[in-house]
């Protein structure tokens, strides 16, 4: 017969579920916001400085992509919304003029003449109504 780890299969004693639930119910009684945070914190500082980028790049490859499974584009476009809300209420014209910069060189470093007389004549073709 097999083993179910409930109580009437462990002859009275308590389950390692059990155990842990009692646990875990305990601890959140006896500690606070900040306990969590701290340790919280010392578990990430352990695990950055035992993975790789490659690890982070992994598990945000995994991340984005079980997120992009049960979410709709609704989804993506009011993030983004409330994304570029936050971000334009605690950054200046300064900013942006910035951020516009270091694209506008990483694109010239990657994309060559073709590539800017294409986007140049898609524009005007918009703009003329065709």
């Amino acid at each position: 017969m097999a083993n179910n780890n409930n109580n009437s299969n462990n002859n009275g004693k308590m389950s390692r579920e059990e155990a842990g639930r009692m646990g875990g119910n305990a601890t959140s009684r006896n500690h606070d916001k900040e306990f969590y945070q701290d340790i919280g914190e010392k578990g990430g500082e352990a695990t950055s400085s035992s993975h790789d980028k490659e690890f982070y790049q992994d598990i945000g490859e995994k991340g984005g992509e079980a997120t992009s499974r049960s979410h709709d584009k609704e989804f993506y476009q009011d993030i983004g919304e409330k994304g570029g809300e936050a971000t334009s209420s605690s950054h200046d014209k300064e900013f942006y003029q910035d951020i516009g910069e270091k694209g506008g060189e990483a694109t010239s470093r990657s994309h060559d003449k073709e590539f800017y007389q294409e986007i140049g004549r898609k524009g005007g073709n918009r703009n003329s109504g065709s």
